[in-house]
């Protein structure tokens, strides 16, 4: 699991692979490591393990028959030498999985100014930092470019309307994780995101139009590496 941070994506394919199968997590962050070794101890899984470290610049024992990564070829300066990288770590016909984001998805119908300030805030920031907000509509040509055949597809989005959708507190958790970030860049400040009832106001004003509210796209795309690699 490329850029594995908590654990989520490695404990799903911890799952699937089962007992007899083993996973790796690799980050680059130290407390990321820890936090998810510390979570593979308290759910006694036994077959994942995180280290730290870039895997497209480690060095392994034996090749995998499987590379997945979520969100983190974003944050690669360039993704297809990274994807070119990572596949000497998978054996032939080795299955090549990744999720990115379409952050032009996300949009709310008719426009409201909450929803719509809070994405910018985020894309601005995102971008400012360097990631690619739309790595996921690139990453057919990115797998072409490191290689793989051209990959399988899928694009998932959450969209919602009215008082329940929960859109608003998790565009609402976003940017509050990321106003640091925001108020360091002169973005916008935690008096102008009103942070604390963002939600509940992005809440009201969609619900008072009847509209509805789209998240980013998170597009998966998948390949296997050929039998001559």
């Amino acid at each position: 699991d490329v850029g594995s941070g908590s654990g989520d994506v490695a404990f799903l394919a911890a799952d699937l692979v089962g007992p007899s199968g083993e996973v790796v997590g690799v980050d680059r962050e130290r407390t990321a490591v820890d936090w998810a070794n510390a979570r593979a101890h308290s759910r006694a899984t036994r077959n994942v393990n995180f280290v730290e470290g870039d895997p497209a610049e480690m060095e392994f024992d034996q090749q995998f028959d499987a590379i997945v990564g979520r969100l983190v070829l974003m944050y690669y300066p360039d993704p297809v030498n990274a994807v070119r990288k990572l596949i000497r770590h998978v054996r032939p016909e080795g299955l090549i999985v990744f999720q990115e984001l379409d952050m032009a998805n996300a949009r709310s119908v008719p426009a409201t100014p909450l929803f719509e300030r809070s994405m910018a805030w985020i894309k601005q920031t995102l971008s400012a930092t360097g990631a690619r907000i739309q790595l996921g509509l690139e990453l057919y040509p990115v797998f072409l470019a490191a290689g793989l055949p051209g990959p399988s597809m899928r694009v998932d989005a959450l969209i919602g309307g009215g008082l329940h959708c929960p859109l608003y507190e998790i565009l609402a958790e976003l940017v509050q994780n990321l106003l640091p970030v925001m108020e360091k860049l002169k973005i916008a400040s935690a008096a102008e995101t009103g942070i604390s009832d963002l939600a509940q106001r992005m809440r009201d004003e969609v619900a008072a139009l009847n509209g509805v509210v789209v998240s980013a796209g998170f597009i998966g795309a998948w390949s296997r590496k050929r039998r001559s690699d």
